[in-house]
């Protein structure tokens, strides 16, 4: 099938329109993106789909030759959504098509539409929702061909610009304001959840001196990697609210749509310790209840406050955006000669096996008695002949053909 690039759109929830927390109800759980994808796939006749969950976006690239309504699109995706919610993502969109959409995907993975500009772990992000759409076979050749021209094209970015210098991503500036508090290098640090963002965060903390670490999560099998990293001892989640051993720090960041750390959780966590504790939440939705900061004194480092320090972070960064810009430009033209190659690979993908049927016809039927009359000497000059003239007819006209419409498709 040949590849339409007319056939291309995005739809994009992100921080530049909408609060972080709200991008948050957008959010599905890997082990569900699978069976919602392919639910979502059918019911709106899409031929590739691909789905994007960072802390301050929710994407989906799609391809597909239908016109797809994006209320819904969302309705049919979150049924659980109320009528308010759902008009306000109509409403709050940012719908990207054909070679805009090229362009925003390949500017979101080399950071310059992140939260915050510079932020390598999109790059991550990016080649691990392709690898997950394409394992549970929701994507094809146009999307592989995309992701690919992103992932080369971010690299480009982060080896020949400065955008990622001072690195400031959501991890650095956790660090960084936690250090301004003075938390003594021993303190109990509670973590919660043992997924990308935590695990950088705990490696960064161990790398600067921190060393008492307990973790919960979830899953066992999932925490036990980190657990061995950092020398700590690990729970499931759902033991959470009976520890009793105390802490100093919480660090959360799951999956999870809800508060994980309860009011009551919580008060459970503290068994009467009344000493000032620093909570640090980066998950999207929150997972430390907002009642916990109204009703105890504590240090409280949300994605919120993190994303309003990156804002003042723009400036810094700002001067090589534009060399992005350019490289991305670049790529965007580099992909659409890409496209049009593709698409006369596809065209002509039948031509050696028809001119090799041509062949054996011609030796097993309309010559076949001419063929037989040979001798063994003559049958293998002959044979080496139409070899070559096979091999030279499938690389010549079709290094012509190919030049011939991509001519025309530049024109």
């Amino acid at each position: 099938m040949r590849n339409n690039l007319k056939h291309l759109k995005i739809f994009a929830f992100t921080h530049h329109k909408l609060d972080v927390a709200k991008i948050g109800l957008l959010h599905i759980e890997t082990e569900d993106q699978a069976t919602k994808m392919r639910l979502v796939k059918q019911e709106f006749g899409i031929d590739e789909i691909m789905f994007l969950s960072t802390c301050n976006r929710v994407e989906f690239t799609i391809v597909s030759g239908n016109e797809i309504s994006v209320e819904k699109f969302i309705k049919y995706l979150y049924p659980d959504l109320s009528d308010v919610l759902v008009q306000d993502f109509v409403l709050n969109i940012d719908e990207y098509k054909g070679k805009n959409a090229v362009s925003h995907s390949l500017s979101v993975a080399s950071s310059i539409e992140s939260m915050i500009v510079g932020e390598r772990e999109i790059i991550t992000q990016v080649r691990n929702a392709f690898e997950l759409s394409n394992a549970s076979g929701l994507t094809g050749d146009f999307l592989r061909l995309l992701i690919r021209q992103v992932i080369e094209t971010a690299k480009k970015v982060y080896t020949q610009t400065s955008i990622a210098t001072k690195p400031v991503s959501v991890v650095s500036l956790a660090y960084h304001k936690l250090k301004k508090l003075n938390i003594p290098l021993d303190s109990r640090i509670l973590i919660i959840g043992s997924g990308a963002t935590n695990s950088n965060m705990c490696k960064f903390l161990k790398k600067h001196g921190f060393s008492n670490f307990i973790l919960f999560n979830r899953t066992l099998a999932n925490a036990e990697p980190l657990a061995k990293e950092l020398n700590a001892p690990y729970y499931p989640l759902s033991e959470l609210s009976s520890y009793k051993k105390g802490f100093d720090v919480i660090l959360t960041c799951t999956g999870a749509n809800h508060n994980v750390v309860s009011l009551e959780t919580y008060e459970s966590l503290l068994n009467g310790d009344t000493g000032l504790k620093t909570l640090i939440d980066i998950a999207i939705p929150q997972d430390i209840s907002p009642q916990i900061v109204q009703k105890h004194k504590v240090h409280y480092l949300s994605i919120d406050l993190l994303q309003k320090i990156s804002n003042a972070n723009l400036e810094v960064r700002a001067n090589e955006v534009d060399c992005v810009k350019a490289i991305v430009d670049q790529a965007l033209e580099d992909f659409i000669q890409l496209v049009e190659e593709r698409n006369v690979e596809l065209v002509m993908q039948d031509v050696p096996r028809q001119v090799k049927a041509i062949k054996e016809t011609a030796i097993d039927e309309v010559f076949k008695r001419d063929m037989e009359e040979l001798n063994p000497e003559a049958r293998e000059v002959l044979d080496k002949v139409l070899g070559y003239v096979e091999k030279k007819y499938i690389s010549g006209p079709m290094k012509l053909a190919k030049e011939i419409i991509l001519k025309n498709a530049t024109n």
